[in-house]
């Protein structure tokens, strides 16, 4: 997102609002494109809400959520407790994350260690949104940009 820069002179009596383009190497119109990766096979995820600053101009775009982006797909085959991989071949890596599982019943935050995290032991429908950002390094609670990648699984 653009940082505002403000300088102030009490001598002439005016405000001066600049803008900075600091967006910490993000680049693009919108957010990378993702996949999730199961044993050796990868399958797309589709895009939902996101805020980007990729070309000097912010734009954020909300989205209805994953159970409603992705009526009618087909759910990637699981067996129970395998691991799924999120794969994004961009720099900068967003260094945040965050997984929202969904079924018939409840939604549950789900454990990510390195890009990565179990399907449930239970068979069933799972829609997740898998959240990232890419947090500033130097401002803490800034976001340079942030996107939600949603996709479904059916565990057998």
């Amino acid at each position: 997102m653009k940082k505002w820069l403000v300088a102030s002179w009490l001598i002439v009596g005016f405000t001066l609002f600049g803008c900075s383009d600091m967006n910490n190497g993000i680049t693009g119109e919108e957010p990378p494109e993702a996949v999730v990766e199961v044993g050796n096979k990868s399958y797309e995820t589709t895009l939902g809400s996101y805020c980007w600053d990729g070309n000097g101009q912010s734009i954020c775009v909300d989205t209805a959520g994953p159970k409603e982006l992705l009526k009618g797909r087909e759910p990637i085959k699981v067996k129970s407790g395998k691991k799924i991989n999120f794969v994004m071949n961009y720099e900068p890596k967003p260094n945040e994350f965050h997984v929202l599982q969904i079924s018939e019943s409840d939604e549950v935050e789900v454990i990510v260690k390195d890009n990565s995290f179990t399907a449930p032991l239970h068979e069933g429908i799972y829609y997740y949104s898998y959240g990232v950002w890419w947090m500033d390094e130097q401002e803490e609670n800034v976001s340079n940009g942030d996107a939600f990648y949603n996709f479904v699984i059916e565990v057998e």
